[in-house]
């Protein structure tokens, strides 16, 4: 006899695909200890209750990477399905405003161009992320 299975646990994030002044984007390693630690993702994070995407944004950026920045368009909503879990990314377009990037809740952070991102192994939720970015090109 089988066993139906729960429903796998689900998130919704908030990510910010954060550009400075000169085009580059900003990317996090994730700490190690973390589930896919040492991969790369664009930062972000979850949502406290009552709290649009643009506040998750802001605040999650400003208490992992100490930056304001000014969150823009969106630029996708995806659903990923990982072994253990499920999320579903809302991505905005963000511009820094103030402040030196700092890794306070990854392990490095990287400006990158387009260019060179695929020379870092990302979270494969965040592929798609990053084709249609490279195709708005």
């Amino acid at each position: 006899m089988f066993e139906k299975s729960s429903p796998l646990p689900h998130e919704t994030i908030g990510v910010a695909v954060i550009y400075d002044e000169s085009g580059h984007i900003l990317i996090d390693r994730r700490p190690k200890k973390n589930i896919h630690g040492s991969l790369w993702e664009f930062p972000g994070g979850k949502f406290e209750p009552n709290e649009t995407v643009e506040d998750c944004i802001r605040r999650e950026i400003l208490e992992e990477i100490d930056i304001e920045i000014e969150v823009g368009e969106h630029l996708i909503t995806l659903d990923y399905t990982y072994a253990h879990y499920k999320v579903t990314l809302i991505v905005h377009h963000c511009r820094h405003l103030r402040g030196k990037p700092k890794p306070i809740g990854c392990e490095e952070i990287r400006w990158v161009t387009l260019d060179t991102i695929n020379n870092f192994p990302f979270l494969k939720a965040n592929d798609k992320i990053i084709k249609v970015l490279q195709n708005k090109q």
